[in-house]
């Protein structure tokens, strides 16, 4: 290591020297505050011994002056006059630890150990840190930013109340198909809440068996199941302070649901295997893509547990509902990618925009980026074609079609008919005349010419 003693005994820097420099480290010396900080300043130094008493300087103000400078450097102070007191006080000014003098090569070679531990400690922090980083700038440039606004009034509405609730501790609850964005949804509350700073720690519920799933929730202790050869502590303990979401909450065993319970109504927790309640402070998010109320009536998921959840609920509605939204998803996806393949792709044509309004997109966001990522790599010409996405898929006759007694293939109803009824239809979804043009595979001047014929609006 790189050490600099700060004393202003001369006899204590040369004998100090010596024995560092026996033990192969470098070493520097400074007989006083001032030339301690300009040398500290100038270089980077593993360790520094800190006198707590420099004539007539106090060690302890030097050593707030060098932690000010440098927040991570080690410094153990050397001190005549230990006393508990002035070693806590030491540490709770930033100190690594500190030796009473005269000390021995046994307690000198004690301190450079565990100094060498932390430098280790701090390394892996640091380079932890880094990989979080390259890790965070992968997922941007791994797709676009997923936008918050819609052109759908009911989405606005949904998204507008889970916003408003963020800056609370409330326990939310996102309901809606797979693939809607909803993890991504709840890293965005907690993104512009209070807690934006402190951690959010996601579990996912289906991706493990009923007891992994508990002890990576809560922890466990060293032999409490096979396996379990060290103590753990939970994703509960780790997100302490901030946010815990909890992906498909539909699938959480019943078995771990009370325990759930009691962390949401009592704030409190146990390690498997341990006796000692432990309290925490997590604001709890959840979603699945499952009827909880259904779950309830079928014994799969507890009522008092749903209400506990349910404080804050929204239902993210899935894009064969949004066509606005769609179409602007759609726009984003391909300009990202034509523009990481270096193509100059200027959007969709007639046929490529019916095709992406006429697939019911059942995986929804996520579908829809692998969509478009394989039209923007297949693509031949400078707009997207049909045959570039995937083939349009018919939507199934809804509850309310059948309730209102809109004509159905096959049956009992004129050409006519039908196809008043699908005009009807598509273009009260479609966002705008060219939308609904695309899908019915005709010009605008077509489609005014049958909405007149049909007196449609």
């Amino acid at each position: 290591m790189d050490i600099l003693i700060v004393d202003d005994e001369k006899s204590i820097r040369l004998t100090t020297s010596l024995a560092l420099e026996g033990e192969g480290h470098y070493v520097e010396t400074a007989e006083d505050g001032t030339l301690a900080l300009k040398r500290i300043k100038e270089e980077n130094f593993d360790l520094v011994f800190l006198d707590l008493r420099l004539g007539d300087e106090d060690g302890l103000e030097i050593l707030q002056k060098i932690v000010a400078m440098k927040p991570q450097q080690l410094v153990t102070i050397f001190t005549a006059h230990a006393s508990i007191a002035t070693a806590v006080k030491a540490t709770q000014l930033g100190a690594f630890d500190y030796l009473e003098k005269p000390f021995t090569p046994d307690q000198l070679r004690t301190i450079l150990i565990k100094a060498q531990k932390a430098l280790r400690t701090q390394g892996e922090v640091i380079q932890l840190k880094e990989v979080v980083q390259e890790l965070k700038s992968e997922v941007r440039h791994s797709s676009p930013p997923l936008r918050f606004s819609s052109e759908d009034e009911k989405t606005r509405e949904q998204f507008d109340i889970l916003f408003r609730a963020a800056a609370t501790s409330a326990s939310m609850l996102i309901l809606g198909e797979s693939g809607t964005g909803k993890s991504v949804i709840a890293k965005e509350i907690h993104d512009r809440s209070h807690l934006r700073d402190k951690p959010f720690v996601t579990v996912s519920c289906p991706s493990l068996s009923k007891e992994l799933l508990e002890s990576a929730l809560f922890g466990h202790m060293k032999g409490s199941f096979t396996g379990a050869v060290k103590d753990t502590w939970g994703k509960v303990y780790a997100a302490d302070g901030g946010t815990l979401f909890l992906d498909e909450i539909g699938e959480l065993p019943m078995e771990i649901q009370p325990k759930l319970l009691r962390l949401l109504q009592e704030r409190e927790y146990e390690r498997l295997g341990e006796n000692k309640v432990r309290e925490v402070n997590v604001r709890v998010i959840a979603a699945t893509n499952r009827d909880l109320r259904t779950s309830i009536q079928a014994g799969e998921f507890r009522e008092d547990l749903y209400y506990r959840l349910n404080v804050i609920s929204v239902t993210v509605p899935p894009l064969r509902d949004r066509p606005a939204d769609l179409s602007r998803f759609a726009k984003d996806y391909l300009d990202f990618f034509s523009a990481q393949l270096g193509r100059k792709i200027e959007g969709f044509s007639d046929s490529g925009r019916s095709a992406l309004m006429r697939h019911p997109w059942p995986g929804n966001l996520r579908e829809l980026r692998n969509a478009i990522e394989r039209a923007a790599i297949l693509c031949q010409g400078m707009k997207v074609e049909a045959e570039d996405l995937p083939r349009p898929v018919p939507l199934p006759a809804t509850a309310e079609d059948q309730k209102s007694g809109l004509p159905g293939i096959g049956g009992e109803h004129s050409l006519d008919e039908i196809e008043q009824a699908h005009l009807t239809k598509v273009l009260g979804w479609a966002p705008s005349l060219h939308d609904a043009a695309a899908v019915l595979g005709i010009d605008k001047a077509t489609l005014y010419r049958k909405r007149k014929r049909f007196g449609i609006n």
